[in-house]
């Protein structure tokens, strides 16, 4: 569970550091490259909790590394509908919607089955 809040967390960091200059008026009348120094900035602290997310999910043994990015993957399609649809003022068309439940199925076949072991131990 600590995982998974970490990486809602840094993928709500970098969501505004990738996204947040399209609408957000902090960043209106800004240069490009000023732009590009904020969003390096608020990507900072994505690493701050996406590193951890995935060094504590990983080494607990929890989930493997294809589960880890397969995992973020959806929580960042997640987060960022709620973006799009409070910030941008863009809808879920129903494309959108068939498109994310691919990918949840996508989590679901990625954590369901229990990998083979690994050779060498």
């Amino acid at each position: 569970m600590k995982t998974i809040l970490l990486l809602i967390l840094s993928n709500i960091f970098m969501t505004i550091a990738w996204y947040g200059q399209l609408k957000l008026k902090f960043f209106e009348g800004k240069s490009l490259p000023v732009i590009i120094l904020i969003s390096w900035g608020i990507a900072l602290l994505e690493y701050c909790f996406m590193v951890p997310a995935n060094r504590i999910g990983y080494q607990s043994g929890a989930f493997t590394g294809y589960q880890l990015k397969i995992i973020q993957e959806v929580i960042t399609l997640g987060v960022f509908v709620v973006f799009a649809w409070l910030i941008l003022k863009e809808k879920l068309t129903w494309n959108y919607a068939v498109s994310f439940l691919f990918i949840l199925g996508a989590v679901y076949f990625a954590v369901a089955f229990k990998p083979a072991p690994t050779g060498g131990h």
